[in-house]
This record gives C-alpha cells, structure tokens and sequence, in this order.
C-alpha cells in the first residue's frame, strides 16, 4: 500500500490467533534493542469488519527478497558472498536481543512463558508442571522437540521416517547434551532466519540486510540453534557461501566451548522441524528411498566436512 507517510504491507488472515501479537512483539524488542531493521511501527486492527479477518499494517523495507528464483540469479557469486556474510553479521546482531530465561512470548498471558512442552502447540498456555523453564533444562526440551516431530513425521508416512531414524536421532542428541549444557545467556531465536525472509539491499559498496520480517515463530533459548536454517541453504549451495555466512556470525559472536557438538545437535533439530512438515504436506525433492536419516545426514556431514 502507498499512502502519503511511504509505502506500507498489509499481513492479513492470521494463520492462527496471535501471529501478529507475537509479531508485534519481536519486532518491537528488535527495533528497542538491536540495530537490526525490521518493520516498526506494527499496526494491528485486531476487528473483522473490514475484512473478515484482523490484519495488520506495516512499513515495506526496501531491498531485494532473493526467496524470487529471478532477483537471486541476477547476483554474481562474489555478490552471492557478500549477501551471505551480510546475513552472517545480521544474525548476530538480532542475538543481541536477550531475556532472563528460555522462553516464549504468549500473547493470551502477554508476557515471555517458560518454554512449551515438546509435544504441545506453541500457542496454547503450556501447563506450568510441563514446562522448561531454565537454560539447564534447554537440551531436553531440544532433544525431546526432536524425538516429538519425528514420530508426528513417522505418523504420517512411516516408510520415510523409521524406528532407526529415531534412535540415531536419540544418539547424535545425546553426545550434544554435554555442549548444550555449557551455560548460555538465553538470546532470540528466530527459528526461520533464511532470505526469504528477509531483504537485502546494496548501499555504501556493501550488501547488507534491509528489513527482517515473519517474526512469529521467535523464541529466547540458545542463540546457535538459529544458525542452521540458513547454514543448511548455504550447504546445498556449496561449501563457499556457507562458510562466509558462519565466518561472518562468529566473528561478532564466538561460540562457547563445545561449538562443534551442540551444532550437530541443533543442526538434527532444525531438520526435524523441517522434515515434520515436508511429511505433512507431502512434499519431497530428495530419492524417494531417503529416510529422514538419509536427508539429515547428508547436511550433517556437509557441515562437518565443509564449516567445522
């Protein structure tokens, strides 16, 4: 939308109650306390008049969304190189923002609740007994996330996630329980950091990111778990861009002893994520024979041949 204060985007039809409230949360306390640019103001109209469903207004942030096959293709690999380190030092700027404990905002209580239980929806108010509410209890919650998609995946297609995915699953997050145990300030997790949501803009001679917006799914836990949702893309590109993206993050955020181990098991988890809903949808790009073993394994050896 174009009005006389600049160009804006409306977010309506919410995908579940409270997306934009949590949204306009996170992207609150990143427009107080980072230096990252996101969409603020956040304008909810939380009536149904208009449309027949509350929406949302908020500022358009220039840049180029390079999730367009197009705009992405038009860049040279050296561009491509710069983009990633971009988001490399976006990334750790946005774990600026931190809390006192691991948690998520719950726009029912309006305040950060400890974290859900695994096998519960993120949006209902998790039951106190239930919950993981310090940054020990963080690599259960982890692990247990893990353990919790892949039987909702193997429910829905047990061909492609079996009994043995589960189990070697269970052990690459058991030897990354030790390095998740080393005490960490609980950090934003965004959980979908990856260019297509975001936009990148060149200004100065530098690339660098324009706007990051799709903030709902945020949480505070271990600032590393973000890294591979954008680190797995990078490694189907090729090894180069993957290694300027992590090289750029953990030149402004050195990682605490045990980097090697807790990526591998944060790694596993952002793929469980993933592999959950490519089963619930029915999608899938990779050998039909591939279990989620199979496709998680790849990324894992990738990372730890090319990035470690």
């Amino acid at each position: 939308m174009t009005s006389s204060t600049g160009e804006h985007v409306l977010r309506g039809n919410p995908h579940y109650p409270g997306q934009f409230q949590a949204e306009h949360f996170y992207t609150r306390a990143l427009s107080q306390g980072t230096r990252v640019p996101v969409p603020w103001p956040y304008r909810i109209d939380t009536g149904t008049g208009i449309f027949g469903w509350s929406y949302a207004v908020m500022p358009r942030m220039p840049g180029l969304h390079l999730s367009d096959p197009e705009v992405r293709d038009r860049l040279e690999p050296a561009q491509r190189m710069e983009v990633a380190r971009a988001l490399g030092e976006n990334l750790a700027e946005m774990h600026a923002l931190t809390w006192d404990h691991p948690g998520r905002y719950h726009p029912a209580a309006q305040a950060v609740v400890p974290l859900e239980p695994a096998d519960a929806s993120a949006w209902a108010l998790p039951d106190p007994a239930r919950t993981y509410p310090g940054p020990s209890e963080y690599g259960r919650w982890a692990a247990d996330r893990v353990q919790a998609r892949l039987a909702t995946a193997c429910a829905h297609d047990r061909g492609a996630t079996t009994s043995a995915d589960l189990a070697w699953a269970g052990s690459v997050m058991a030897a990354g329980a030790p390095a998740i145990a080393v005490p960490f300030q609980p950090r934003l997790v965004m959980e979908d950091y990856k260019e297509g949501n975001l936009v990148v803009v060149h200004d100065g001679g530098r690339w660098t990111v324009g706007g990051v917006f799709d903030l709902a799914q945020s949480y505070f836990g271990d600032a590393e778990s973000d890294l591979p949702r954008t680190l797995c893309s990078y490694l189907d590109e090729g090894p180069e861009p993957a290694r300027a993206f992590l090289t750029a993050y953990l030149a402004r955020r050195p990682p605490r002893p045990g980097f090697p181990q807790r990526a591998a098991a944060y790694l596993l988890l952002d793929r469980a994520l993933l592999w959950e809903f490519f089963q619930r949808r029915g999608l899938r790009w990779w050998p039909e024979a591939w279990t989620f073993r199979d496709w998680a394994g790849r990324y894992l050896d990738l990372m730890r041949s090319t990035c470690l």
